[in-house]
């Protein structure tokens, strides 16, 4: 596949990017291939005004610095302003109602960037405003995340063929992860700990899709089975944030699904090691490997900031 020069089946119709399960496999890899030639023409020296003039107002009531600093850089890179909204700064969800947020925000800015905690708020947001919403993270789901993570195994692969293992909590990452993969055609299998799996209705959404590209599921609790043969390797912290509290018992939970040397041993010689950042060195990944030849975390760090990219040139660009 020639994904730089991919020819869109149908017009990209998408409104916002609230969940990846909304999208077609089509309108997947036209974001994808988007991000390939934006970043291409950064190296180039290149940044074409797709948005010149527009507006994301970015809200965090989760601290963060990939999706904060992607966003920011990618609309001005596109000739647009980004406006920094943390807890403090709104009254989000507190003294003002989410839908009086979304059409006062609707009738100011051009698009509308969270990070959050409930994905019912991205969902309300979109609901009752009239620009786009995109989903910069929930405790549910990491639609953007997994952009950057497809768009980093395809240049590396290829092709969205093999399998990919991801390994740890079955988190936001896990669901979006695997319904990104099932619509891609990516075999995955996930393994974590009994009472940490994957959200039972994403995994279902992620089966339907998984049926159409003729894509394999498996959810595992053995690491080895995971890793056997794996084309590539994920992981993710044992403890997202605003679970860190729990920490030191549900670490209990977790002390076989460490990503090491010998894990992977047992994947293909040119695996690679994915991670979303940050990692926790000597807890769910060993330095050996995330500092080691198989790692390319920061290639898909940076990816974050090109997918992204894409995902607003299409939303918030000239129809």
């Amino acid at each position: 596949m020639d994904l730089l020069s991919y020819k869109p089946q149908k017009e990209f119709a998408q409104k916002h990017m609230l969940r990846l399960s909304d999208y077609t496999p089509d309108e997947i890899l036209q974001v994808l291939s988007l991000a390939l030639k934006l970043k291409k023409q950064k190296k180039e020296g290149l940044m074409p005004p797709l948005l010149d003039g527009k507006i994301l107002a970015m809200i965090f009531t989760k601290s963060s610095t990939r999706t904060r600093v992607s966003f920011e850089a990618g609309i001005y890179q596109l000739g647009g302003t980004g406006q920094f909204l943390s807890s403090n700064d709104i009254q989000l969800g507190r003294g003002e109602p989410i839908s009086d947020t979304a059409q006062v925000l609707s009738r100011m800015v051009d698009g509308i960037m969270i990070r959050t905690f409930a994905q019912s708020d991205v969902d309300d947001l979109a609901k009752y405003g009239s620009i786009p919403v995109i989903n910069g993270l929930t405790d549910l789901l990491h639609p953007c995340q997994i952009l950057a993570d497809l768009m980093t195994y395809f240049e590396h692969k290829s092709s969205f063929s093999g399998k990919l293992a991801y390994i740890g909590d079955g988190n936001n990452v896990a669901n979006s992860l695997l319904v990104g993969c099932a619509k891609l055609g990516l075999d995955i299998t996930v393994a974590c700990p009994d009472g940490f799996e994957p959200n039972s209705n994403v995994l279902a959404s992620a089966k339907a899709a998984a049926k159409q590209s003729d894509s394999k599921i498996i959810i595992t609790d053995d690491p080895r089975t995971a890793a056997q043969d794996a084309d590539a390797v994920y992981t993710d912290v044992w403890a997202s944030m605003g679970q860190e509290s729990d920490a030191a018992e549900k670490y209990q939970h977790f002390t076989k699904y460490q990503v090491n040397d010998d894990l992977l041993s047992l994947c293909k010689d040119d695996v690679i090691f994915l991670h979303c950042l940050p990692a926790h060195r000597g807890e769910e990944v060993t330095a050996e490997v995330i500092d080691g030849p198989h790692s390319v975390v920061f290639d898909e760090a940076e990816n974050r900031l090109h997918a992204q990219k894409a995902v607003m040139a299409l939303l918030m660009g000239a129809k």
